[in-house]
């Protein structure tokens, strides 16, 4: 059962107010909603609904999208405690691998070429969004060698919605909360500022130390960290300095030249609108409260 607790402040008599937690009426509620805003509570772009997987299969996928690195995505709903949900998604997830040429003609009817041509199949993933899980769900996730993500919903009053993540595996083993740093090689050093392969290799473990939960997905033009959503992006570091994408407001951050920049509606790979450029080791300690931010605005 969840333990997140939601209060209205009083102004009136100074005091404060619990907002009761419920459960939708039926799933279909809790799967119009967040197919409605998909993007912006998961961070998936919405591809279909009630998916037809064909008469040999015989079932219907509640949701498809595509995430920001553009990874597969299958959604699962339930309104309550289901102890079905999980098999039933990786189920559908098996069904996807083995039909990925279709899921490519829906991702380029939907979002266009370039995002189809760019689908991650290295990384599909399975959100289950359910009022609750059991201790046995979230042992089960860790034992799959699938990415798997366990959300627990609530409704708050007439208009407020609640997710909170209960469990999040990538590739069914979840990357330590502290990597050690890798040494570099000369045969690197060679190609890149081992200076530079050192302070990535800091950032790196600073962000994968912000929380449990945190991921990393591999891609060939960045790195992602992702608690649900990504919330910092990593560059492949230059030959002067380690560039980072965070979700972080720009409007909310003083920005100083040549650190931090607001690249909002500039093209570059990664998610955010916040750029940090790191050019020294005491500059990620410089960077930590933008990653702490970044952090908690996903």
């Amino acid at each position: 059962m969840s333990s997140l607790k939601l209060f209205r402040t009083d102004t009136v008599n100074g005091g404060v107010i619990e907002v009761a937690s419920r459960l939708a009426e039926v799933e279909a509620d809790v799967q119009g909603l967040v197919e409605a805003h998909m993007e912006t509570l998961l961070g998936v772009r919405f591809l279909a609904s009630e998916y037809g997987t064909g008469p040999v299969h015989g079932g219907r996928i509640d949701s498809l999208g595509l995430d920001e690195n553009g990874s597969p995505v299958v959604i699962e709903y339930k309104r309550g405690v289901d102890a079905g949900v999980i098999n039933q998604g990786l189920f559908y997830l098996a069904w996807l691998m083995d039909h990925r040429a279709e899921f490519e003609h829906l991702v380029r009817d939907r979002l266009g070429v370039t995002a189809a041509s760019q689908v991650l199949w290295s990384g599909p993933r399975l959100i289950c969004i359910a009022g609750d899980f059991t201790r046995y769900d979230v042992h089960a996730v860790r034992e799959h060698r699938r990415s798997i993500d366990l959300v627990r919903y609530r409704l708050f009053g007439s208009d407020l919605l609640g997710l909170e993540t209960v469990a999040s595996v990538r590739g069914g083993m979840q990357v330590a909360r502290r990597a050690r740093r890798q040494r570099v090689t000369r045969a690197a050093a060679d190609a890149q500022s081992a200076a530079m392969m050192e302070l990535a290799g800091a950032v790196d473990e600073v962000l994968l130390g912000l929380g449990d939960g945190v991921t990393r997905v591999e891609r060939k033009q960045y790195r992602a960290y992702q608690r649900l959503r990504n919330f910092a992006c990593l560059i492949p570091p230059q030959q002067t300095k380690v560039v980072v994408y965070l979700k972080a407001d720009p409007k909310d951050v003083d920005l100083v030249p040549g650190f931090s920049r607001d690249v909002s509606g500039l093209g570059h790979h990664g998610t955010g609108d916040l750029e940090v450029q790191l050019r020294m080791p005491r500059d990620v300690e410089r960077a930590q409260d933008l990653f702490r931010a970044s952090y908690a605005a996903v």
